[in-house]
Formats: structure tokens, sequence, C-alpha cells
């Protein structure tokens, strides 16, 4: 077992439980129709929306408004003035797993250093940090990047930046379009955070890789130092 160094983690997805968060943000619009479909299509759904809007860079927040507006021509529910911005104001309430601050505390506490590489703007993660118990070392938002995952560009500023050799540095995500695959092409060791009960890929695009790892949950990242 290689001695990693530093841990850099996607964000939404494998430390905040996004998908509650999604699902939550878009209940009342949903309410409005007479079929509401599933969770797992309404996730898929979004993963593929938010992807297309991703391919060129803007702001997150103006990804958010574009997949919302999507979501009501795509599922049938009509939008009121203002209403396309329900996903960025629901954001900073969305919340860690339940493991997830008590994983990251034992995790700094043996002196890994802990690094968030997120698909985000500034200002919106800087509300979700608050739900964390820790300072992480070091974050790479896609605002400063100015493209988003799996864009290999911004794994290289987080690589420049924490100037450790490859081979300590693991990365844990729970998307493999976003963040296993990049990983593993830069030539680093990858975790996929693959929760049972859930659909994998959850609200993204589904995509193939072998990750080196794959776990439940955080608290068995604990295992691998």
């Amino acid at each position: 077992m290689p001695r990693f160094e530093a841990i850099t983690f996607n964000c939404y997805g494998t430390l905040i439980d996004w998908e509650q968060g999604i699902l939550k943000a878009l209940a009342p619009f949903l309410s409005r129709l007479s079929d509401i479909p599933s969770p797992e299509k309404i996730l898929s759904l979004y993963g593929e929306l938010e992807s297309a809007a991703e391919k060129t860079w803007r702001p997150y927040k103006e990804v958010l408004r574009i997949v919302m507006k999507s979501l009501a021509e795509k599922l049938g529910f009509t939008l009121l003035p203002g209403e396309d911005t329900a996903l960025v104001k629901s954001l900073p309430s969305w919340m860690p797993f339940p493991e997830t601050n008590q994983a990251l505390e034992e995790l700094s506490s043996r002196g890994i250093k802990l690094v968030i590489i997120s698909n985000i703007d500034q200002d919106l993660i800087a509300q979700t940090l608050r739900h964390f118990t820790i300072s992480f070392d070091l974050i790479i938002t896609a605002e400063e990047a100015r493209c988003y995952k799996p864009d290999l560009k911004i794994f290289k500023i987080a690589l420049e930046k924490l100037a450790l050799p490859k081979e300590k540095i693991l990365h844990v995500g729970q998307s493999v379009f976003h963040d296993i695959i990049p990983a593993k092409i830069l030539g680093l060791t990858t975790c996929w955070v693959k929760r049972p009960g859930r659909d994998p890929y959850g609200a993204t695009p589904k995509a193939q890789a072998n990750p080196d790892f794959v776990i439940r949950d955080l608290r068995e990242l604990l295992t691998l130092f």
C-alpha cells in the first residue's frame, strides 16, 4: 500500500449529498406534474443536462439556471419568473453525508493533506465549507480553472499547487465521468465511492473505468491509510 500524503476529493456527490439536495430543490416543481418521474430518472437527466451545459465555460450559477430551465422543458413543468434560480439558492443548504466530517477529522489528525477539486463557483463553495468541521489545505474550483471536470486543466492546477509526487496522492470521487477517468489519465491512484442502495452514477453521466479502490462510504477510506 503506498503511503499517500494527500487526498484530493470531489465535493458534491462525494462529501456532500447533492442528490438529496437536488431532489429536495426540485420537489415543489415536480409536484406540479400529474406523473412524477422516479428519482433515478430525474438524477440521470440532471447529469446529462449539467454535463452539456459545462462543455463551455460559464459560472456554475449559470450552469444551474440552464439545467433548471432544461429540466422544466424536458419534464413539462412551468417555471414562474425567477424560479430558474431554485438550484442556485438551494445549493448552500446541501449537507454532508453522515460520515463525512468524522472521516475527514480522522484523516486530518493523521497528517493527510485534504484537498477539494470541484466544479463550482468560489462564493458557492464558501457557503458549503460551513458544513465541514475541518479546514481543507487547498481548494481548486472550476471558476479558478475556467473549465469543468473532466477537463484535465483543473486537476493539473491542483497537482501543481500540491507539489507532491503523483504516487503520494489519492483522488476520491463518486463520479466516474468527472473524476475517476481524468485522474487515471494523469496517473493518479483513484478511489470510487460507490454507495450501496443508490444508482452508482446518480446525477452524473454513465462512464466506465477501473478505479484502484472501490469503497461504500468515506469510513472505508480510513482503511487505506
